[in-house]
């Protein structure tokens, strides 16, 4: 035996029992034999076939080239040096294996544990009799600001400007309107009412304003569904063929359905060979037949077209009975118009320009007698008057909320200081308005003496 030899085999003999157990146990699983434990009990001694090497053995280096042959019988020659090397890495990585397997468990475990919490938790919340859904639920992030309440149209009919008479007759013709529905649902019987109206004057007066209220005042009584209002022309009712006209003029009263349709400058309708308005108008005057209960159209504009528009057509005259007359404004109103602009729009007016507006107006209204328009002339003169105001501002270096917010005389878009004779400009208005009124009372009487000459319309016109 070589040197060489002989001391691997001493190096083998000299390890201790706990380790040569431990190199037993492990090689006896390797090869399917009983662990070292097992073997005491049995008596059983797992080196006992096992010879010493003899002397007459090969030396490392002939053992290396004899393991690599080819043709070895690998349990001929089998090394128990190596093997049991083998059998330490094998279970090396078995012990590798164990401790993920056991992290893997602890982790398993963990997460039961802290799901029985949990439902352990929300049981306990549950089963609390001060606990609600409000208070368990988790705050919304993006929650919608809650919708202001709609404000009542009576109210918002009374926070107009002017149309005192408007205003009246608006009142009138609700609660009568209201009574006949009541008396029908208790099964008296009822007078039957039009609901259908016309509105006539100037434009500017408020006359869009006023059937947008009167629509949702309808809804609130119950004799419309939606109570929406579906403002129209001439251009959204005509088309430019023959046959077209009724379909278009159809798509609008079926958007107006449970509302009100609202037909500006009707009179444009009714022009002479004009068979597209003719048939507008006829389209219109079947859908107020067939939808009585859930339609109603508000016709608009000035006061002479739209009466020879309404005597044109003995539908349109049958169905319009109720006219509403909107007066132009004062020039108080119109001043009281504008300052309301200011106040929506965050701008105040310097005392000492007040009379110069005041003389802006009364200019404007009685340069456009017959084409003034009201309400709308102020709004533009306010949109030029804080077009001039940014321009003057935008000028500053550093302009503060307060040069933002004022106007100046410097604003102001017309020629009118202290050369204007606004005492003269006032007392022509006053004249024009006296004789406004005297038109305005001669047509009452007018429609007074016509209401009281005809009798009631049929159930067939309700």
């Amino acid at each position: 035996m070589s040197s060489k030899s002989k001391k691997e085999l001493e190096r083998l003999q000299n390890l201790s029992e706990k380790q040569a157990n431990k190199v037993k146990d492990l090689y006896n699983d390797m090869f399917g034999k009983p662990s070292s434990q097992s073997n005491k009990k049995s008596g059983y001694d797992p080196f006992a076939d096992f010879k010493e090497p003899s002397l007459d053995e090969p030396g490392a280096a002939e053992l290396l080239r004899e393991a690599g042959r080819k043709d070895r019988d690998p349990l001929k020659d089998r090394d128990p040096l190596r093997d049991a090397q083998d059998a330490l890495r094998q279970a090396q990585d078995l012990l590798d294996r164990t401790d993920e397997m056991t992290l893997s468990l602890l982790k398993s475990n963990q997460e039961g544990a802290e799901a029985l919490k949990a439902a352990a938790d929300q049981e306990k919340a549950d089963s609390a009799p001060t606990a609600t859904a409000a208070e368990t639920a988790p705050p919304q992030e993006s929650e919608e600001a809650p919708a202001e309440p709609e404000k009542d149209p009576m109210e918002e009919l009374d926070e107009l400007i002017g149309l005192d008479t408007i205003k009246k007759d608006v009142r009138e013709l609700m609660d009568f309107v209201k009574i006949q529905k009541l008396r029908k649902d208790a099964g008296l019987k009822s007078v039957p009412v039009s609901l259908h109206l016309v509105f006539t004057g100037n434009p500017g007066t408020g006359k869009t304003t006023v059937a947008r209220i009167i629509a949702k005042l309808y809804k609130q009584i119950g004799v419309l569904s939606k109570g929406q209002l579906v403002e129209v022309d001439r251009s959204g009712l005509v088309a430019g063929y023959v046959g077209q006209t009724a379909l278009k003029t159809k798509e609008q009263i079926k958007k107006a359905m449970g509302g009100v349709l609202f037909i500006d400058e009707a009179y444009s309708l009714s022009q002479k060979d004009d068979p597209f308005g003719q048939e507008a108008v006829d389209t219109i005057l079947k859908a107020m037949e067939d939808h009585r209960d859930d339609l109603v159209v508000i016709v608009a504009g000035y006061t002479a077209p739209m009466e020879k528009f309404i005597n044109s057509n003995p539908g349109l005259k049958s169905r319009f009975n109720k006219y509403f007359e909107f007066p132009d404004y004062t020039v108080d109103e119109l001043e009281k118009i504008f300052d309301l602009n200011c106040k929506r729009y965050d701008y105040k007016v310097e005392d000492s320009i007040r009379p110069h507006i005041r003389a802006m107006i009364v200019s404007r209204k009685m340069q456009e007698r017959e084409n003034f328009a009201n309400a709308r002339e102020i709004r533009n003169m306010f949109e030029d008057i804080i077009t001039n105001q940014a321009r003057r501002v935008a000028a500053m270096e550093n302009p503060t909320n307060e040069d933002m917010m004022t106007i100046t005389l410097d604003d102001l878009t017309e020629d009118v200081g202290d050369n204007t004779d606004t005492k003269l400009l006032e007392k022509l208005e006053a004249q024009r308005e006296q004789e406004a009124q005297g038109e305005q009372n001669a047509a009452a009487g007018k429609n007074a003496e016509a209401e009281g000459g005809t009798e009631p319309a049929g159930e067939e016109e309700s």
